[in-house]
């Protein structure tokens, strides 16, 4: 009898199946299609092009602001507030956000929202884990913004509950997709004024009565593709302080800027 192959050509034959993969197949950047030395990446341009995050932000929504806290009003943890937050106080404790969103940043939070990329979720998940280190916590709770069931059935997937479940994959942190609902549909917040915007959300986000036990005094960390005015935050900030959540955080892929 023919023995299993031992693990030096098992591997060899590995190694020559992915090479020949890897020549028909090439990584392509996930923004432009261009050639790119591994999978899930951005080329060099759609890099420079993408407005990361990475510098002084404000402490509650994630926003760029200038390094000197002297010019953006300085928060009561010792970070920074933007202009926005210093003005109307969030309700959640602190957020982060990946990118602004704008350039190819607005490009791939739109593709993923609205064109079915799916795999783009991988890499906007890595992104979402590095943006989020200051805010991550022991026995956290990671959830998603949800959609309203028509709207689910029309999209068939939450673009917020995909990048959550990779962020929660890439942390080990719980994740309780189903921990909001939106019993309510609101239309689209396009196009409305900041005060429309929290008019129309207001209530309209609900725990459900199922979870309500699973983030009592625990902390929540709630995932949003795109955070605008933040009224979708603050609502479902409101329901989990409603069901005896411990601190909320708030993170985003994509910041729109005021000025964007």
């Amino acid at each position: 009898m023919i023995g299993a192959p031992s693990g030096r050509p098992a591997l060899l034959a590995k190694t020559l199946g992915l090479g020949l993969i890897r020549a028909v197949f090439p990584p392509q950047c996930i923004a432009c299609g261009g050639l790119v030395s591994s999978d899930f990446g951005l080329c060099g341009c759609c890099w420079r092009d993408t407005p990361f995050i990475t510098g002084a932000c404000c402490s509650t929504c994630g926003l760029e602001v200038p390094a000197d806290p002297d010019a953006s009003g300085a928060a009561g943890g010792g970070g920074h507030l933007c202009e926005e937050c210093h003005a109307a106080p969030r309700p959640w404790a602190a957020g982060r956000a990946a990118m602004l969103y704008k350039a190819v940043g607005r490009c791939l939070v739109l593709a993923l929202k609205h064109g079915d990329r799916l795999d783009l979720a991988r890499p906007m998940g890595e992104w979402l884990a590095r943006a989020a280190r200051p805010l991550l916590a022991e026995g956290m709770v990671i959830a998603p913004v949800p959609l309203h069931r028509w709207r689910l059935f029309r999209r068939q997937y939450n673009q917020a509950a995909l990048l959550s479940q990779e962020l929660a994959r890439l942390t080990g942190l719980a994740h309780l997709p189903d921990l909001l609902t939106r019993p309510r549909a609101t239309g689209s917040q396009e196009g409305r004024s900041r005060e429309a915007r929290f008019a129309a959300l207001d209530g309209a986000i609900r725990i459900s009565p199922r979870k309500a036990a699973r983030i009592r005094g625990r902390p929540v960390l709630l995932v949003d593709d795109v955070m605008t005015s933040g009224a979708t935050f603050s609502a479902a900030t409101a329901a989990c302080h409603a069901a005896g959540a411990g601190p909320v955080s708030v993170l985003a892929l994509a910041r729109v800027a005021r000025n964007g």
